[in-house]
């Protein structure tokens, strides 16, 4: 038995019973249209293409054995047909109002879901303009400090959930990047965090309040934006008191999700990367809130990660010591939500001989999105309801800049992720890991 075996040979996974709710922090492009996919997808109006939850196969054993039952099939998730929805936004639009004004889905496609999308009306949100300021919303809260915010998010919460008659929750961040902040000493422990909740201070953003009210309320957080959020050591030290899964950070969608496709088969081939050039456009919500400095650095860290762990330039200096990496970003209104990445990649191979590679990548960002935001509704649900707690790092898969437990190095390299990811699910099965290694594995 192996040491993942043997950590979780006890696991007895709850049954998915009942009612899922899903709140969702930002009621924009990316949470419209997931919501409104899951309505196609129950109705049989659309495919979840994209999910793996949904549509991706597992192999189990030997492959001789023919053993590839669907993810949904192995493991008890929810079903679709279970989820409730609610959100909270800085406009009042209601979700099919909201859907419209993203344009992301065809008007061919909302109308059959109209009726249905006009029930979701959001919350007042928790936003303040210190956090980011290209975005102007009047419909938000009012409270005295940030520690009554973060209350008045319980009580939503606590409504949400009684009012529908829910069993359990799941919240995924789906709102805006915002300004960059260097964890300090008020993200230390939860004493820290909940005094300077108390004094307003500003290194509190209005994200943290929201995953600080999901732990508190026993409600799995994700955070599918590069902010700090719930990636400090308060979270952590909360998030295990509370036996609460946490995940993030930055929906891996479409320039880094190539970045993690090329850069490993690049290095396992041993080619050399001189420099790597990306840069975007787009003109979302998301672009206009990247076109402000503050925020758009905290994006420029997500990305430039993701190339220094994976190329592990200290081990291999000869070929990735000297990259040069730069990520651009251009808020460009007509393009809407159909972003496109330019990448110009310079490597050099056999007696440094150079050549290049080009990738444009025209990608429609909330698409690629929403079966991510889907795949971890259900996955941090069947964590909380496996008992798991804190840092998930078997979902880094989804993430631009995975969090990850402090004395280890986050994983990029999509391929390894998958594997974990699977893995993970296999173990929660009761089946063997597949790592092979062993003669059983050599079929």
């Amino acid at each position: 038995m192996s040491t993942e075996q043997e950590k979780y040979k006890d696991i007895r996974i709850e049954k998915p019973q009942g009612k899922l709710g899903v709140l969702l922090p930002g009621l924009g492009a990316v949470s419209t249209t997931f919501i409104a996919g899951v309505m196609a997808i129950r109705r049989g109006l659309a495919q979840p293409t994209g999910s793996l939850t949904q549509m991706n196969h597992i192999r189990l054993g030997r492959r001789d054995e023919n053993r590839n039952p669907l993810i949904k099939e192995l493991v008890p998730l929810s079903g679709l047909d279970d989820l409730y929805f609610a959100a909270w936004d800085i406009f009042e639009d209601n979700a099919y109002e909201a859907a419209v004004k993203a344009g992301v889905l065809e008007d061919i496609h909302l109308q059959p879901l109209k009726e249905e999308l006009e029930q979701i009306k959001p919350m007042p949100a928790v936003f303040s303009k210190d956090y980011v300021k290209k975005l102007d919303g009047t419909y938000v809260k009012k409270a005295a400090d940030k520690y009554e915010y973060m209350q008045m998010l319980r009580e939503d919460i606590r409504n949400f959930k009684e009012k529908n008659g829910l069993d359990r929750l799941v919240m995924i961040w789906a709102a805006s990047t915002e300004v960059y902040i260097k964890p300090g000493e008020v993200h230390r422990s939860k004493a820290a965090f909940e005094q300077a909740m108390k004094d307003n201070h500003p290194d509190i953003a209005p994200s943290m309040l929201y995953a600080w009210a999901a732990i508190a309320e026993g409600v799995p957080y994700a955070n599918g934006s590069p902010n700090l959020s719930a990636d400090i050591p308060a979270m952590y030290e909360f998030a295990e008191e509370m036996n609460v899964p946490l995940a993030g950070k930055d929906f891996k969608t479409g320039q880094t999700l190539m970045k993690t496709i090329l850069a490993p088969g690049l290095k396992a081939r041993m080619l050399g990367i001189e420099g790597w050039f990306s840069t975007n456009i787009l003109g979302n919500r998301d672009g206009e809130v990247l076109d402000d400095p503050d925020s758009f650095k905290t994006k420029e860290e997500s990305k430039l990660s993701v190339l220094e762990q994976i190329l592990q330039p200290d081990l291999y200096p000869n070929l990735y010591a000297d990259l040069y990496h730069k990520v651009r970003i251009n808020y460009y209104p007509p393009r809407r939500d159909n972003k496109e990445g330019w990448d110009n990649i310079d490597i050099f191979g056999w007696m440094n001989y150079p050549m290049q590679i080009k990738v444009d990548f025209l990608c429609r960002d909330s698409i690629l999105a929403a079966p991510i935001v889907l795949d971890l509704v259900l996955f941090m649900d069947l964590a909380a309801r496996a008992g798991f707690k804190g840092i998930q790092e078997w979902l880094s898969f989804y993430f631009k800049s995975p969090i990850h437990a402090p004395n280890l190095y986050p994983e990029h390299d999509l391929f390894i992720q998958l594997m974990k990811l699977k893995n993970t699910l296999r173990i929660l099965a009761g089946e063997k890991e597949i790592t092979h290694l062993g003669l059983d594995y050599y079929i």
